[in-house]
């Protein structure tokens, strides 16, 4: 090489044009670029020679507007399809002479260019140049045209991103599709999600924070998620919504019902029935009535909404069901078991209407012991429809008309002496129930009151009606029970105020239900068996229980043998866990986010027991909402004492509540 040779090396992967100024001990060369800067070039990092003439480094700009006219990539497909047919390979001079038929320095070295940037017609082999086969061109362009309609609809939706966060309207296309997926799940999964890459890659074009959080606020600025989206429920395996088959099968249930399997119902139609729930309960699946037999005993009726008349074990709705294994209670509303049009219409107990159920009829002693008993797939018509508050007052006035509340009342308060006569282990905390309407949150303390106590105690006979009725015909049935907890000396619990605190002492004891499918004693019950089977719109084990039990009354083999509902239960356990956390991370999220909107609030706390006395953790009720928090004490405080606490700082989406102690209306809070 000699002065004056126009060189074309490569620094960090870029083109750069220079001319030979003088060697560079034994190798390399020093030469200038078009800037005026020195570069020392090993002959290794050199990919091209200029050939034919010498330059001066002021001469490189002019270099470069000669060669451009002839930099056109799409010139180089004749050139192609020409020597592909010949088979013949070439260099950047004969391209030259091919294209431009002529070899000067300038379209030399456009021609190597073409050649070099290529990535479609010709692959390098050494100096030279081959012709990929049609074969491969034709995929190379499939692929090429795959990549830039990619990026079309990548640039169109960035585009479409930054229109919706200038606040207008856009219609998000197919494609869209997969990289809002991507940003949810980040969202959702943070670091685990299985798109992140793509994810990210959105957030740098938008300059947002590529974590987790940053995908988050962007799902919000673009109206697609709320600022409380529900992250516990997107995070779990539980299905928000029906399949369209599954939808189409529950509509056909309204058009075109089913077979009933139970043809010869009892009906007790004359009966009068009341259904009591709260006012914004709407799958409606219990009922009472009182029945005056003719020797002058009282035959007490608990009716349950018969969903299993509308399906079979195994068809889609079963199975639909059992993949949610129970209806979702949420503050922001339910997500339910069964679609709503048959959960809230003909499997509910609707006032006014004929409606089928499965009705346990129970004569009980003087004691409260069941004396008789019999089950019935039957007809009823609900007479009322009733809330909590509509029977308390009822029972508070002595409404004449209505004796029969006040008998069914009667026979619960005596049920419930017999079950505490049997060693049943009585625990009565507050309990929240936390709503949310729009933006309005509202928290109400549920009152343990007479009705309450009624239906609760009527729903626990028909679960030892049910049991008693399996273990006397060898049925298997998700049996609940529990075994017997170690309480702490009665002269210790007496020690603890009466209450809240002598009973979170006890609960702390209490060991965990069990499901089984042999019956046991339920301790905290003081029931020697016991099957949970008032809910089955809303819960998969009661609606099991009334498949079992159905088959049995029918004479016909249980749908589920003992080893079959043992697989079921072990398949929907995880489900049914995973279910109640989401509901517990979930009303607590809501908790702390309703808390965080009272700052100002003073809050009357109970102190309930030591979570971590070394360390001053313990356990507070918020008595005016029926909250349980942990606080760690800045002073020593006893268990039962009462504090007044405000809110310093909440943070629902951290899971963080932190609070202050205020002594007194004048005093400085005393602060942790």
């Amino acid at each position: 090489m000699e002065k004056g040779t126009l060189i074309e090396f490569k620094l960090h992967g870029e083109r750069r044009l220079a001319v030979a100024e003088r060697p560079d001990g034994k190798k390399n060369w020093i030469a200038i670029d078009e800037n005026g800067q020195y570069h020392s070039i090993p002959p290794k990092q050199i990919s091209y020679e200029v050939t034919g003439k010498t330059y001066t480094y002021l001469e490189i700009p002019q270099f470069r507007k000669e060669i451009e006219p002839y930099l056109d990539a799409s010139s180089l497909e004749v050139a192609w399809e020409f020597l592909a047919e010949e088979g013949q390979s070439i260099e950047p001079k004969e391209m030259a002479e091919l294209l431009f038929s002529e070899k000067t320095p300038a379209k030399c070295y456009a021609a190597y260019l073409l050649l070099s940037e290529d990535k479609l017609y010709f692959k390098q082999k050494g100096d030279r140049y081959e012709p990929r086969s049609p074969t491969m061109v034709a995929e190379l362009k499939h692929k090429e045209n795959i990549e830039k309609q990619r990026q079309k609809e990548w640039q169109e939706f960035i585009g479409r991103l930054r229109a919706r966060l200038s606040g207008e309207e856009v219609e998000w296309q197919n494609s869209d599709k997969v990289r809002l997926e991507a940003l949810e799940k980040f969202a959702t999964f943070g670091e685990e999600a299985t798109q992140r890459a793509q994810a990210i890659e959105t957030l740098a074009a938008l300059g947002r924070p590529e974590t987790a959080q940053g995908a988050f606020q962007l799902l919000v600025d673009l109206g697609r998620w709320s600022v409380h989206e529900n992250l516990f429920l997107l995070r779990s395996q539980i299905p928000t919504h029906f399949s369209a088959k599954v939808l189409e099968v529950a509509q056909n249930c309204l058009t075109c019902p089913p077979p009933d399997p139970d043809s010869n119902r009892l009906d007790l139609t004359h009966l009068k029935v009341y259904t009591i729930d709260d006012e914004s309960t709407q799958e409606i699946d219990d009922g009472l009535s009182l029945e005056y037999l003719e020797d002058g005993r009282q035959r007490l009726w608990i009716h349950i909404a018969d969903p299993s008349r509308w399906l079979t074990p195994g068809d889609e709705l079963d199975m639909e069901a059992r993949r949610r294994t129970t209806t979702l209670y949420l503050p922001t509303g339910i997500v339910p078991m069964f679609p709503t049009e048959l959960a809230t219409g003909p499997m509910s107990l609707r006032q006014g209407e004929k409606c089928c159920a499965l009705s346990f009829a129970v004569i009980l002693d003087e004691s409260g012991a069941v004396q008789e008993y019999s089950i019935h797939p039957s007809y009823i018509k609900p007479t009322y429809r009733l809330t909590y508050e509509d029977v308390d007052e009822m029972m508070e006035l002595g409404v004449v008309a209505e004796p029969e509340i006040e008998a069914i009342a009667s026979w619960a308060r005596r049920r419930q002496e017999f079950r505490l006569a049997q060693g049943a282990i009585s625990i009565s905390m507050p309990e929240a129930t936390i709503k949310v309407n729009g933006d309005e949150i509202s928290i109400k303390v549920m009152e343990d009151s007479r009705a309450r106590q009624m239906v609760a105690e009527m729903m626990i006979l028909a679960g030892e009606v049910a049991a008693r009725y399996a273990q006397e015909n060898n049925l298997p049935l998700p049996f609940r029970n529990q075994p017997q907890p170690e309480l702490p000396p009665e002269e210790e619990l007496m020690l603890l105020p009466a209450g809240p605190v002598r009973d979170c002492a006890i609960r702390r004891c209490m060991p965990k239900s069990e499901i089984s499918t042999t019956p046991a004693r339920h301790a905290s019950l003081g029931l020697n068996c016991y099957a949970q089977v008032t809910s089955p719109i809303r819960r998969y084990t009661d609606l099991i229980a009334h498949f079992q039990i159905k088959a049995q009354l029918r004479g016909e083999k249980p749908p589920f043998s003992t080893q079959e509902l043992q697989e079921v239960m072990l398949s929907i356990g995880t489900a049914i866990k995973e279910a109640s956390l989401v509901e517990r991370q979930t009303n607590r999220y809501w908790a702390l986010e309703y808390l965080r909107r009272h700052p100002e609030r003073v809050w009357e706390a109970l102190m309930l027991r030591w979570l971590r006395e070394e360390d001053n953790l313990g356990l507070i009720l918020l008595e005016d909402l029926g909250l349980e928090m942990a606080w760690r004490f800045p002073r020593f405080v006893k268990v039962g004492e009462r504090l007044s606490l405000r809110v310093t700082h909440a943070d629902p989406r951290q899971d963080i509540i932190q609070f202050q102690e205020v002594i007194h209306q004048t005093a400085q809070p005393v602060t942790t």
